[in-house]
């Protein structure tokens, strides 16, 4: 565990490496061999600042590339990547991209995000793509973004109307309480608390979770990773938030980089990053949890109220048709030419002014994540907040306790700074009953460190693996701006024997995470970027785990003590993918877009229908696509058997009573949709419960 910044530093052949690496992925930042905007400097320093296993993993990739030895296995001389020609250096890099070998897949993967999402985060990289400045501080320069003439959600039957339920009462939720929330400036050395209820983790889970304690008048006490921001701390840049809001700052991956894992990591998680999707759990998911796992308490009757009270609380709407942007017009034209099925979706949102930086926190306070609904309810029925608390383990104090109280626990963090991830206070929260809601990789590895693993633990990982499909159209679309996702096309979301498929969106496109996105180096990848603005990105999500029980996915505690995050894709899983590739490649064309990019490497581009199989056949193997998930969910799935489940149907983890999980790693199999309202609804369906 890190005691604060760890001292890093180039050699001078890594520099060198890494200078030769840059000016391979960026050339056109180089005047005579020179470096003129230091980027070097700044993926160092972004270096320096990064968690140490990712330092270390990067500096050992530097190495890897630099030596002899890896020239050697590569090109069979055993030539220094510095030492080489330009163009040979081009040649070796690409000739990586594409290698049989896994590792050099994933090195060539590893280094190529790690410079471009440095650059592309920059001033300098934003302008050279002709990206305006945040919203907050100019004028709307596009129709789709700024204030609409009405608020999306304010007529309280929306959700009654786009659920086919009776109407939820709303009412304005409560300021946070600042005395309710304890920083890590607020603390030093050892602190001790008691507590009726520890929530550990403020997400779509924990948030909920915690307001339904504290509101039945139980003592809360919350503890969250992240850090406490606030509208005024969201500068809508993307240098700014990313290394803040986003767990390992935004560099958490599969072991074999193959996946990149965006999760939230700051008070309210998800909630506060996410692109607002509102999507009900799928009728066919509900009954294969009830029919496969057992779970019988978890069908309509059970849940749907839940999902209608979560609906109301955090405003869902379905924004007005003129609040949409080109990138969701394009869904529902394309769908319409082909006649596929595509719908308007909810969003949590109030006064949204379609800013389109919805993941790097909302300056507006329109998003109605934890942040501003449930955890100003819970602090204003007494609740506390720790942030920039780290949880380590949870000690069973007592083993046997009779009656109907549960066991005592003892849960230990440490409040570090958030800048510098110095230790500033112990702290220690005793409590009958603790709600775990760390997240999918969080939950299982506390559980891990506690000795509290096993069965199910850590197993039947499920991401929703994503890949996009850029199209490229006539006229500006500025995919920066507007608000994300509200549309869906779910023609194939039940396309295979087994009932899985995929579904297409259309998410924001924020530079740094579209230079990570597209494939390529040097001049073809500028050229990419330097489109942006006539950019429309679909991406194709799909329910992972078809026809397959086995587990696909793992999060595991190293005897190190690295957390290590494995996926594959079964063969169907890959069918699918490949299947939804060529979909939203087609629906692009339907929908008027020039010319299709894919995100596999090497690049397959299309203009016509004819050129559509070549991006359907297209590898999808570990880091020859690229692919990534913010939908991290079944490391410690419900159900009645503990050697493949974490948690009984009553959300406790086996064997272990008043110990609860709610968050992403109950769902049983892949939801098939954004599950953010299927865990904020399971949330409230076991708090309340438990609560009696």
């Amino acid at each position: 565990m890190s005691n604060g910044l760890h001292s890093f530093s180039l050699n001078s052949a890594q520099r060198s490496t890494l200078t030769a690496l840059v000016r391979t992925v960026l050339p056109h930042l180089f005047v005579d061999s020179t470096d003129r905007n230091g980027l070097v400097t700044l993926v160092e320093n972004r270096l320096r600042i990064a968690p140490p296993h990712v330092t270390d993993d990067i500096a050992k990739a530097i190495n890897f590339f630099g030596s002899r030895a890896g020239g050697l296995l590569v090109t069979g001389r055993p030539h220094r990547f510095a030492a080489l020609s330009s163009a040979t250096q081009s040649r070796i890099y690409q000739a990586w991209s594409v290698s049989a070998l896994p590792v050099a897949r994933t090195v060539h993967q590893a280094l190529r995000r790690l410079i471009l999402t440095t650059w592309y985060a920059t001033d300098e990289g934003q302008a050279e793509l002709g990206v305006h400045p945040p919203l907050h501080t100019r004028s709307p320069a596009v129709a789709w973004e700024g204030p609409l003439l009405s608020d999306l959600a304010s007529n309280v039957d929306v959700v009654a109307r786009a659920t086919s339920r009776a109407e939820v009462p709303r009412s304005k939720p409560p300021r946070a309480i600042p005395g309710a929330v304890n920083t890590a400036d607020s603390l030093s050395g050892d602190v001790v608390l008691t507590a009726d209820v520890v929530v550990i983790g403020s997400g779509a889970g924990g948030a909920v979770a915690a307001a339904r304690f504290a509101e039945a008048g139980r003592e809360v006490v919350i503890l969250e990773e992240g850090e406490y921001l606030r509208a005024v701390d969201f500068t809508e840049l993307e240098r700014d938030m990313v290394p803040r809001l986003y767990a390992e700052q935004g560099m958490r991956a599969t072991v074999d980089a193959s996946v990149s894992i965006l999760q939230g990591r700051a008070v309210g998680g998800g909630t506060t990053v996410n692109w607002m999707l509102m999507l009900r759990p799928l009728d066919h998911v509900l009954e294969e949890w009830t029919r496969t796992f057992h779970l019988h308490d978890f069908g309509g009757a059970d849940l749907l109220p839940h999902l209608d009270r979560v609906g109301g609380e955090v405003h869902a709407g379905v924004p007005p048709e003129e609040a949409l942007s080109p990138s969701n017009l394009a869904i529902f034209r394309g769908a319409h030419a082909l006649r596929w099925h595509a719908r308007a979706e909810m969003i949590n949102a109030r006064g949204c002014i379609r800013a389109g930086t919805c993941s790097l926190g909302c300056r507006y306070d329109a998003k109605q994540g934890g942040l501003l609904t449930y955890l100003p309810r819970a602090f204003s029925a007494g609740a506390r907040l720790y942030s920039s608390a780290s949880v380590e383990r949870i000690e069973i104090v007592e083993r046997r306790v009779r009656g109907q109280t549960p066991p005592r626990k003892r849960v230990h963090a440490t409040v570090r700074d958030p800048l510098t991830r110095a230790p500033k206070a112990r702290l220690i929260v005793d409590a009958p009953i603790v709600v775990l809601a760390a997240g999918a990789v969080g939950t299982p590895v506390i559980l891990q460190r506690s000795g509290l693993g096993g069965g199910g633990v850590g197993r039947y990982l499920r991401l929703h693996p994503t890949t996009g499909v850029m199209g490229r159209y006539p006229e500006e679309t500025y995919p920066v701006a507007g608000i994300p996702q509200t549309a869906v096309c779910d023609e194939f979301v039940r396309r295979d024997q087994h009932g899985y498929g995929f579904w297409i969106e259309c998410p924001g496109l924020l530079p740094a995470i579209a230079s990570a996105a597209l494939q390529g180096c040097g001049a073809e990848h500028r050229a990419l970027m330097n489109q942006l603005r006539h950019t429309v990105p679909f991406i194709v999500l799909v329910r992972d785990g078809s026809g397959i029980e086995a587990s696909l996915g793992s999060v595991d505690l190293g005897r190190d003590g690295r957390v290590r995050i494995r996926h594959r894709l079964s063969s169907a899983d890959r069918e699918n993918l490949q299947e939804g590739i060529q979909a939203a490649a087609r629906l692009h064309l339907a929908a008027g877009a020039s010319e299709v990019v894919s995100l596999h490497t090497p690049i397959v581009r299309t203009s016509t229908e004819s050129g559509l199989r070549a991006i359907r056949n297209a590898s999808v193997a570990p880091n020859r696509v690229a692919l990534f998930s913010a939908h991290v969910n079944g490391t410690c799935r419900l159900g009645v058997k503990p050697a493949t489940s974490g948690c009984s149907p009553t959300g406790e983890r086996h064997g272990v009573r008043g110990l609860y999980v709610m968050d992403g790693s109950l769902l049983p199999t892949a939801p098939g949709v954004n599950p953010q309202w299927t865990i904020m609804a399971m949330a409230s369906l076991l708090a309340t419960r438990a609560i009696g």
